[in-house]
């Protein structure tokens, strides 16, 4: 079988597409299946596992100037020809994954389309200008709806992703693609003193609240404040890079918070099993990876209850919850496990226990399962 997949992202950037990527691609490659990925260019990556990369030149795009803006080349098409795909696998596409999933229906190529971001939602949040954002959330609504209206198949990666699809006007089945954790990568022994000490704001001894994410006006962030200031001895590292990262530099100034940039591989691992409380403050959210990774590393919780974190977070048993926005409720999580250690202690190795059941090879195979009947056609 022969698979070609399409990404607005891809290494050496690290967010939660590229992370589903990444695991899809090793895959695929454990069990022989052929790929092609095509991508805008972001790094000198051409080849990943088994799955060899053609990119495409762009330009920044606005919100977020990590990314680029790009249309399909020549040559990505002649290369997509040469290699003759029976399944098309588009993630989340926008302005290079529409393009391209336009001409693939043209090719007659079956085409299985994966949502990962509510780009409407977050839409609302974007600084552009004299356009005013929420305007434009009507627009990304209506465009998924076509597209997922007409992919031969459609995933979303929780059942909270789902229904807002169903919300939005989604009318096709849409079908769930669980996410995995590594749960040998991301360990509580991982956990380091040297790692402990970067993390601290004031004293590696005070309760370690930890984020790891992107910095983006979306994730809520400005609402951890709150907790710095109700909770004594509470101070906050924050993991990860992105837009708001200055704004949020001098929100917090005078508060113990540290910004360490974004971490990978055995930092980031560190990082998690570092640390005391998993903070989760995210206003729009699919699913949450973060959350996952978090709990795997023996971390219990304080998330809001947005994207697939309900499904995740069993209350007073692995961490506790609070409404999107709600900044009491998320004081009051912090505060329960800032004050009974061994409490945090024993909510924390049931979230290691909760992640150890949930693997990238089940929900891989999932996504396999509907390339091979999408790659069959008397079965599609």
């Amino acid at each position: 079988m022969r698979v070609a997949l399409f990404s607005e992202t891809f290494l050496p950037r690290s967010d939660g597409i590229v992370t589903v990527l990444c695991r899809l691609l090793d895959q695929l490659a454990a069990r022989g299946i052929e790929s092609m990925l095509f991508t805008p260019q972001l790094g000198p990556v051409e080849l990943y596992a088994a799955t060899r990369v053609c990119s495409a030149p762009g330009l920044p795009f606005p919100p977020y100037t990590d990314l680029r803006m790009a249309l399909p080349t020549p040559r990505q098409w002649r290369r997509l020809r040469d290699f003759t795909p029976q399944v098309t696998h588009f993630l989340h596409p926008s302005i290079f994954g529409l393009a391209a999933w336009w001409g693939a229906r043209r090719l007659g190529l079956p085409t299985l389309v994966s949502w990962h971001l509510d780009y409407g939602r977050i839409a609302r949040h974007w600084r552009l200008g004299p356009l005013h954002a929420g305007a434009i959330e009507p627009g990304i609504n209506l465009l998924t709806r076509q597209v997922l209206g007409r992919a031969d198949c459609a995933l979303a990666p929780s059942r909270s992703a789902q229904q807002r699809l169903r919300d939005i006007g989604v009318t096709a089945p849409v079908h769930l693609w669980r996410r995995g954790v590594d749960s040998e990568r991301f360990h509580p022994r991982h956990a380091d003193g040297a790692m402990r000490r970067r993390l601290a704001a004031v004293d590696p001894q005070h309760l370690q609240l930890l984020y790891v994410g992107r910095l983006s006006v979306e994730k809520g962030l400005d609402s951890l404040r709150a907790v710095l200031q109700a909770v004594p001895q509470a101070q906050l590292a924050l993991v990860g890079d992105g837009p708001a990262r200055r704004p949020l530099e001098a929100r917090f100034a005078g508060l113990p918070v540290r910004f360490t940039g974004a971490l990978q591989g055995q930092q980031l691992a560190q990082a998690y099993a570092s640390a005391d409380v998993f903070v989760f403050s995210s206003l729009v959210e699919s699913f949450g990876l973060v959350v996952l990774e978090a709990m795997a590393s023996g971390l219990p919780l304080v998330a809001a209850r947005s994207g697939g974190v309900p499904e995740l977070l069993r209350e007073g048993r692995n961490g506790y919850s609070f409404a999107p926005g709600d900044e009491a409720g998320l004081v009051n999580g912090v505060h329960r496990l800032a004050a009974d250690a061994e409490h945090r202690r024993a909510l924390g190795r049931q979230a290691r226990a909760d992640a150890e059941a949930r693997n990238w090879s089940a929900a891989m195979d999932e996504v396999i399962a509907h390339y091979e009947r999408l790659a069959t056609p008397d079965r599609r």
